[in-house]
């Protein structure tokens, strides 16, 4: 598996290089040396964050947390992960097309709330749209760990979003002709 190590504001050590190399190997196993993974580490508010994300057999698993320590954190999010592709890996085996993940989806940050019109657009992201299912699109949505997921629907070519609800669980939302 390729691994890339990255610090935000912030100068990674050798040792702890090293140490997130050593555990994201463990995931081999599962993607027989095909991954790709991305550790992103930083501080705020006094704690120690990593955010990893592996992309690997055409799907992304993504996990962030925040700790004491580095070390903490990577134990946190290779947990999280590990529970992501036990949970998962049914029903990719049994729902979706072999090739249901075939692009690189986005990492998307949650949308900032727009109080006023004037406040400019701070980041702004493209990435390619595949056709699939309302069930893969959700699927693929709570394997990055977003509220919503825009998609291109396969039966009607239509560009849509999945998003989750308030209650836990999931609404869909189709575009209208005019």
């Amino acid at each position: 598996m390729k691994i890339t190590v990255i610090g935000r504001q912030i100068n990674v050590y050798e040792d702890t290089k090293d140490l997130i190399n050593k555990k994201l190997s463990k995931f081999d196993k599962y993607f027989a040396g095909e991954g790709e993974a991305t550790a992103t580490l930083c501080c705020k508010h006094n704690l120690k964050y990593m955010e990893i994300t592996i992309f690997a057999s055409n799907t992304l698993f993504r996990s962030e947390v925040g700790a004491d320590s580095f070390r903490e954190a990577l134990d946190g999010c290779i947990e999280n992960i590990i529970r992501q592709i036990r949970k998962n890996k049914t029903r990719l085996a049994k729902r979706l097309r072999e090739d249901a993940f075939d692009y690189a989806a986005p990492d998307v940050e949650d949308p900032i709330p727009m109080e006023d019109e004037d406040q400019p657009i701070i980041r702004t992201k493209s990435f390619p749209i595949k056709p699939m299912s309302p069930e893969e699109a959700i699927l693929q949505m709570n394997l990055l760990g977003h509220q919503f997921f825009v998609f291109n629907d396969d039966q009607t070519n239509k560009t849509c979003v999945v998003y989750r609800r308030k209650d836990d669980t999931y609404g869909l939302i189709i575009p209208e002709a005019n």
